[in-house]
C-alpha cells in the first residue's frame, strides 16, 4: 500500500552550495519537528525553481509523479554588477506567486535576495534568522489551511 502521508517537496538551487546546505538543513529540521515526510530536488538557480515546482505539479496531476501537499523552495540571489539579480529575483518571486495563487498551493518562499554574502550567511545560519526554517514553517501553516479549505 502506498504512503498517504502529506509529502512537502524541496527544491533547492545549488548556485551558492554552502548557503543552500544550511537553508534546506534550517527546512529538514522545521520538517521534521512537524512529523511530516520529505523530498529534496536540486536545480542549478532561482529560475529555475518554478518551473521545477510546475513539472511536479504536472507529473502529479498526470498521475505519474508524486502528489506534494507543499513546496519549499529555497535559495539565494545575490546582487552583482548588473541588472541580472532583478530579473532573477524578480522573476523567480513573480513565477512562484502567480502558481502559488493560481494553484492555492501551500508554499513557503526561501529564496533569499541579498546584496552580499555576509548578509547571505546571516539569513541562511541557523543560529541567526534561520530562513530556511522559516520557509518550511510557512509552507506547513500553508498546507494546514489547505487542509481546513478542504483543499487536500
Amino acid at each position: 500500500m502506498a504512503d498517504k502521508s502529506p509529502k512537502i517537496l524541496i527544491i533547492e538551487a545549488r548556485f551558492y552550495e554552502d548557503i543552500a546546505d544550511e537553508l534546506v538543513a534550517g527546512a529538514i529540521e522545521a520538517i521534521e519537528e512537524a512529523g511530516l515526510a520529505y523530498e529534496r530536488i536540486a536545480v542549478p538557480g532561482a529560475l529555475e525553481i518554478p518551473t521545477a515546482v510546475s513539472m511536479a505539479l504536472i507529473s502529479a496531476e498526470a498521475g505519474s509523479g508524486t502528489h506534494y501537499a507543499a513546496f519549499v523552495t529555497l535559495g539565494c540571489v545575490m546582487r552583482g554588477e548588473t541588472s541580472h539579480y532583478d530579473i532573477v529575483a524578480g522573476e523567480s518571486a513573480r513565477a512562484l506567486m502567480d502558481m502559488s495563487v493560481a494553484e492555492g498551493l501551500a508554499l513557503g518562499n526561501g529564496i533569499q535576495t541579498v546584496e552580499n554574502i555576509d548578509q547571505a550567511w546571516a539569513r541562511a545560519r541557523r543560529t541567526e534568522m534561520n530562513k530556511g526554517r522559516g520557509a518550511a514553517e510557512a509552507a506547513i501553516v500553508m498546507l494546514k489551511l489547505r487542509n481546513q479549505f478542504g483543499l487536500t
